[in-house]
């Protein structure tokens, strides 16, 4: 045995297969490099329609197999195939290491069992028709199964959910689409989506065919409304100039509210130092019990961008002004149930952070459930307005064994009278504040809690 293959890993293979990246023009457009491959191989992987594009050009006696809703088995086919003697060639549409089989393999095989020989990506050939330069794109898949059109208040697991959260965080983005996850679909998702006229849609179809057609800056509404010839590519673009809200302080009036009871939201005092006690980064999972009309779930999402906020309201009145909220904030990393707590948590992700911002009798069970779930290093934030919500709350918390504190928040607002200001107090409230000890569960032995105040 030699010092090399001594060295490999569990998971590098002795041998190599050969990835080859390939357009729709075909043999024509590959280099001598990868012809030799393919003549080369004992057996060729591939989608049919890229077997296709090979297939006359090979030896007769290189065996052919179609990969077609079957990508994850190509890796033993693989193994197999190195058993059984044989050379083999996997094609891939473009560049292998964008989007492509080439991370499958890699992670599969071992990198030392992988060769690449990658084309033009389907997306620089994209933007080089459409004129459009490609540095600063972000790039999305929505390859996978079909989950159906996206609706508000979809969870991550939605096909869609990379590329309506891409939406909001990029000016441009290009996207890799599938036949069922096409222009159109795409289109309407970020209708719903709540973007309406402020983005537009071009679309690069069956480049490299006699056939190739350019579709561009089409309004939403239009690309909606109409089919486009697969396979293609889109490019997402920003159009005008939108300044978006701010990841935090939003004023107390930009928000939907109950009527006639305006101001049943937390503070903005208040919600700054709540999220602010949260410790929320870009990726957090967050629950927010007791959403009300959602100020604070709903900035949580704006600082999560790249995270998701689940929430939940009891009242219906409530539960759909928070939804409208979070459809004139384009929330799409928001989830409102509406329910009452704990009836329906169990199907919710572990979170990151915890907020309650109301219990309806059952604060010490969702104080226990939330300390229960929470991932190492979370945090639990509740904010109380009254003082026999925080009795109950130190209670609990004294039950399980766990130190707390209470600081009372005080503020004041600035209000005209005749020529000149005075102050007008708000309500005191109490924030409390739970911070989980990292890498170890919840118990009263490695819970930490600091408490202050706020409005529910």
């Amino acid at each position: 045995m030699t010092e090399d293959r001594r060295q490999k890993t569990d998971y590098e293979e002795v041998f190599s297969v050969l990835c080859i990246g390939i357009l729709d023009d075909g043999w024509y457009g590959l280099t001598d490099a990868a012809r030799a491959g393919l003549a080369a191989a004992g057996l060729v992987i591939g989608v049919r329609r890229m077997l296709d594009h090979v297939a006359p050009h090979l030896p007769p006696n290189v065996a052919l197999r179609a990969m077609d809703g079957l990508l994850p088995q190509a890796p033993e086919w693989v193994r197999q195939a190195h058993a059984d003697g044989l050379d083999v060639a996997i094609l891939a549409t473009g560049d292998p290491l964008c989007h492509g089989i080439g991370s499958l393999l890699i992670a599969k095989l071992g990198a030392a069992a992988v060769r690449v020989l990658p084309a033009l990506s389907t997306i620089q050939v994209a933007c080089a028709r459409l004129k459009r330069p490609w540095q600063d794109i972000k790039i999305v898949s929505v390859h996978g199964a079909n989950a159906g059109e996206w609706c508000a208040g979809a969870t991550p697991d939605h096909v869609l959910y990379p590329l309506v959260r891409a939406v909001a965080e990029f000016e441009r983005i290009a996207v890799f689409t599938s036949p069922c996850n096409g222009p159109d679909r795409i289109a309407r998702a970020l209708v719903v989506a709540g973007y309406g006229d402020s983005l537009r849609i071009s679309v690069a179809a069956r480049l490299q065919l006699p056939d190739e057609a350019l579709f561009h800056d089409l309004p939403l509404i239009e690309a909606a409304n109409r089919c486009f010839p697969d396979p293609n590519i889109v490019l997402i673009e920003r159009c005008g100039e939108c300044l978006p809200p701010p990841l935090l302080g939003l004023e107390d009036n930009d928000y939907i509210q109950r009527q006639p009871d305006k101001g049943l939201i937390t503070k903005l005092e208040v919600r700054a130092l709540a999220l602010a006690k949260l410790g929320l980064r870009a990726d957090s999972i967050v629950w927010d019990i007791g959403a009300g009309a959602g100020s604070v779930g709903l900035e949580a999402a704006r600082i999560a961008h790249r995270g998701h906020v689940f929430a939940m309201e009891k009242n219906t009145a409530d539960a759909a002004n928070a939804r409208e909220n979070a459809r004139r904030l384009r929330a799409t990393n928001y989830t409102l149930v509406e329910s009452r707590a704990p009836a329906g948590l169990d199907a919710w992700p572990d979170p990151d952070a915890v907020f309650i911002g109301g219990s309806d009798g059952k604060l010490a069970d969702l104080i226990n459930l939330s300390l229960a779930r929470l991932k190492p290093g979370g945090r639990l934030v509740m904010n109380f307005a009254t003082l026999e919500n925080l009795a109950d709350a130190t209670a609990a918390l004294e039950k399980m064994g766990v130190a707390w504190e209470v600081t009372q928040l005080s503020a004041a607002r600035s209000q005209p009278l005749l020529d000149m200001h005075r102050l007008v107090a708000l309500n005191p409230v109490w924030i409390v504040a739970a911070h989980l000890c990292d890498h170890a569960p919840a118990s009263p032995g490695n819970v930490a809690v600091s408490v202050l105040p706020t409005e529910s």
